[in-house]
């Protein structure tokens, strides 16, 4: 089976589904490839931050979204010593909707494919695994992909890449990331939630131990940080000694319903990004060009705003018939900064305050990092961060207090 499309985009993700959906709206049409048969994959990241919230109001959708469950988390605060120290406050923030609202992934992409499917130009293929790259010379011309139906061929003027940070297309097209290091891997895992219980974004601290409890509709989703490569060694100690760390940590939950290890779901944490997002014809987007630690649960809406600068830079050439070398790298030009920013603020906080918890040091956050939260102008402890940071420097930008994090 062979068929056309103007771009053909692999992966139904927050990046996929917000830049079919913008290009559909712009006349532009546009295939969407899935390789499942729905949304419904748990333990994926639930954070929609205020500029999201934003973007779903201005394309029409924010009753539509606003009626699904959700919790919301507008500040996040912790102790230290006699000292409380505010992470994030949203509050503070001139807009709309000054918090994040905390919804089930899939929820948000069943919205955004009943957005697109409204429109003439837009199409879902769910069940559609995209197995490599069509190529006339050296230029991409479309994707394979493996069907109920067999196997079969969508032939494309461009191909956008967001099918996430084990990318199929990444990888056919020869393109390789660099990789930064991370100190920890995540158990995810799920425990009931009373109505009435109270919850907080901020991580629970023991020694050697993290844990971050996210609120969800009767469940708080678990996000436990382990130290890197120790899923086999930690699984080899059982379901009892988890237990006795939950109990620790959480002393208020009820672990009688982790029945299992086998309900404890494992993520292989990764932090890289792409020297070059695109080749002929192909545009990497999401976690695909850059993937993103969960630290700050920025991810969804890091890829959401790959999609709409996308489709602000991209719309007008499509429409045109004639997308060039130097519209692809326009993208990169102009998400490379937020995301660079992005990854060194999480890499300084894997260095200098998760690593060094999940190695059994003091649990209370380095002096730096309480200065930076402290102080609301650049302190001298930011310039010297900056400095240290090859990053912070090629993004040329200005860090503030942690609201970068949802900048």
């Amino acid at each position: 089976m062979t068929d056309s499309t103007t771009v053909a985009i692999v992966g139904g993700g927050p990046a996929g589904m917000v830049l079919g959906l913008l290009l559909a709206r712009a006349g532009i049409q546009v295939t969407v490839l899935e390789k499942h048969a729905d949304f419904l994959r748990d333990f994926r990241g639930d954070t929609v931050h205020p500029t999201t919230l934003r973007l779903l109001d201005e394309l029409g959708l924010g009753e539509r979204f606003a009626a699904l469950p959700q919790s919301k988390v507008d500040h996040a605060e912790f102790t230290v010593g006699d000292t409380t120290l505010t992470m994030v406050d949203f509050r503070r923030l001139r807009l709309s909707h000054p918090y994040i609202a905390m919804v089930p992934q899939w929820d948000l992409l069943s919205l955004l494919a009943e957005a697109g499917q409204a429109e003439p130009t837009y199409t879902l293929r769910l069940r559609h695994e995209v197995t490599g790259l069509l190529r006339s010379g050296a230029r991409t011309t479309g994707v394979t992909y493996t069907s109920p139906d067999g196997d079969g061929e969508l032939r494309a003027d461009l191909t956008v890449a967001c099918d996430g940070r084990t990318s199929i297309v990444r990888q056919s097209a020869g393109l390789t990331a660099r990789d930064f290091p991370v100190p920890f891997d995540v158990w995810w895992f799920r425990l009931p939630r009373d109505s009435s219980a109270q919850y907080s974004l901020i991580p629970r601290i023991g020694t050697g131990r993290l844990l971050i409890m996210i609120p969800r509709e009767g469940y708080f989703q678990l996000a436990y940080l382990i130290p890197k490569g120790s899923d086999p060694q930690l699984r080899a100690r059982g379901l009892d000694a988890l237990k006795v760390e939950l109990a620790e940590l959480i002393p208020e939950a009820n672990t009688d319903s982790l029945t299992s290890l086998d309900d404890v779901k494992f993520l292989d944490v990764k932090l890289n990004r792409l020297g070059r997002w695109h080749t002929d014809g192909l545009l990497c987007l999401g976690d695909a060009a850059h993937a993103m630690s969960p630290v700050g649960g920025v991810g969804i809406n890091m890829a959401i705003q790959d999609a709409v600068g996308t489709a602000t830079l991209l719309a007008e050439p499509l429409r045109r018939g004639m997308v060039t070398d130097r519209d692809l790298a326009a993208v990169r030009k102009r998400r490379l900064p937020p995301a660079a920013v992005t990854q060194a603020v999480q890499r300084i906080l894997h260095r200098q305050l998760v690593g060094p918890i999940l190695h059994g040091k003091s649990a209370d956050p380095p002096a730096a990092l309480v200065a930076l939260m402290q102080t609301s102008e650049e302190s001298e402890v930011l310039r010297k961060l900056r400095r240290e940071n090859a990053e912070l420097k090629r993004a040329n930008v200005i860090l503030g207090r942690m609201e970068i994090l949802v900048a």
